[in-house]
């Protein structure tokens, strides 16, 4: 069967040669994550190009996501190297100290405002929760605390509130700049790191057109006051992105399978797309074959709905990037297999209301083509809105959005079950277009003698949003058994 649930690649040292991103490519990889954290503007241009390359080259579309890097707060740097707190010991944070001044007694922070927003009995996370510092009074800039638990701090690393609370914006001026690179890059997504709101979607989304992007806009649900406000972001966004590392850290690991749960939940029944990342499958940055445990993660959140999965460390740094996107490939082929016994296929409520009628013909056709036993859904799409739509209603029968526009080809590659093919029809009548598209797939090996195949199109070919009619075909009679 085909592989329904997208892969989602982060770049790095491990994957930054031609041959290198050939190998991912080949092994199944639908989106790449440049890291805008890391690198200048220069080495993330030579890769997007060597991206774009070797993906021609295999003949597959993939996807592009920026990922910005967002104001993460963090520490400053010691000056003779890492420490060693105790718990029990005395520890402070200032923002006023020198930025290479720190020692086992205290150390810098890059953000001035992290004084204004904790109190004493607060506790703070430092290094993805390894060390942990309870406030016990605030004095000036200097933040006084007691280590709770304690480990090795080294260098700049990241400051989490537990219950977050840290008011600092989503977006720097870093990001801003980034933004204008993502444009430039043509990325078919731009990934938001730490946003609270919508309102930080609603300014990146903004600040991507005025630049002249047109991908679609990630939030990274990865603060606590995200989680409360899931409704709103889902609404702003266009897919969301749960970033398991900084979000575990600011809710507690016990919170994160359910929350997990619930944003796939809501991102389903609100059209928004969902990616599951960090560290599914980290053994494999140093190991040929994943753990148990992390098979039966990747596989979990396939079972759920996501509609990616997102490979970070072990990709960009690790020794098996191309085996790793490889054994992600086949534990999602695997997990799919059982989906009809694990979760029930989501149809159409009975109250449910359009406002658009592409959506209505999306959504329908789904329940249509899941009840007349279809072989394949053919979208005919400008925008890969209708692809989007029914990707939303639960269906194994593939769906292959059908589009002369390389951009729609490549925003649909992170759409759950959603397979890009370029088609522009030689004949705008609607039988002949019919015919070629049923060709298309017929050719491609995805139907043929007696298989029902559901075709939905617009009346006007070129206009988006156009989407109004749909119609079932069955192969052999439609080809005249050619």
């Amino acid at each position: 069967m085909s592989r329904q649930t997208k892969i989602v690649a982060t770049l790095g040292p491990a994957t930054s040669t031609a041959a290198d991103l050939r190998a991912i490519v080949d092994a199944g990889v639908d989106v790449v994550r440049m890291n805008l954290s890391h690198g200048d503007h220069d080495e993330h241009r030579d890769r997007a190009a060597t991206l774009r390359s070797a993906a021609e080259q295999a003949g597959r579309v993939v996807g592009m996501l920026c990922d910005l890097q967002g104001p993460k707060i963090r520490i400053e740097r010691f000056a003779d190297g890492p420490v060693e707190l105790e718990a029990g010991a005395a520890f402070f944070l200032d923002p006023a100290l020198a930025g290479d001044a720190g020692s086992i007694e205290g150390v810098g922070v890059a953000y001035q405002g992290l004084p204004d927003d904790v109190a004493a009995g607060d506790t703070l996370l430092l290094a993805d929760g390894l060390v942990q510092l309870k406030v016990e009074r605030i004095d000036g800039s200097r933040i006084y605390t007691t280590v709770e638990v304690g480990g090795s701090l080294s260098d700049r690393k990241g400051i989490n509130r537990l219950g977050g609370g840290l008011s600092v914006r989503a977006l720097t001026d870093k990001d801003r700049e980034d933004i204008k690179l993502a444009a430039e890059l043509e990325a078919d997504y731009v990934a938001v790191s730490f946003p609270r709101d919508g309102a930080d979607i609603d300014e990146a989304r903004e600040l991507l057109r005025t630049a002249g992007g047109h991908g679609g806009i990630v939030a990274k649900i990865e603060r606590h006051e995200a989680v409360e406000a899931l409704g709103e972001i889902m609404d702003a966004a266009d897919a969301v992105m749960i970033a398991r590392g900084d979000l575990a850290v600011e809710i507690g690991d016990a919170e994160l399978p359910g929350v997990q749960k619930r944003i796939m939940r809501m991102a389903r029944e609100r059209d928004c797309v969902v990616i599951t990342a960090t560290q599914m499958m980290q053994s494999m940055v140093d190991n040929p074959m994943p753990t148990r445990a992390e098979v039966l993660d990747v596989a979990n959140a396939v079972l759920d709905g996501t509609d990616a999965v997102m490979l970070s460390e072990e990709t960009a740094m690790g020794q098996y990037p191309a085996e790793t996107v490889a054994a992600m490939a086949r534990v999602c082929v695997g997990a799919e297999t059982y989906a009809d016994e694990s979760r029930p296929h989501p149809g159409l409520k009975p109250d449910v209301h359009f406002d658009r009628v592409d959506e209505a013909i999306a959504k329908t056709a789904i329940t249509a083509a899941n009840s007349l036993g279809v072989r394949a859904i053919a979208a005919m799409t400008e925008s890969g809105a209708t692809a989007m739509w029914m990707s939303r209603i639960g269906t194994e029968i593939p769906i292959y959005a059908l589009s002369e526009q390389p951009r729609t080809r490549r925003r649909v590659t992170l759409y759950r079950g959603v397979h890009p093919i370029g088609f522009d029809p030689l004949q705008r009548e609607h039988e002949a277009v019919n015919r070629e598209a049923v060709e298309e797939l017929k050719a491609r090996g995805a139907v043929g003698g007696s298989d029902r195949v559901l075709i939905t199109k617009g009346d006007l070919a070129g206009v988006r949003g156009g989407t109004n009619a749909m119609k079932v075909v069955q192969v052999d009679e439609l080809l005249g058994d050619r």
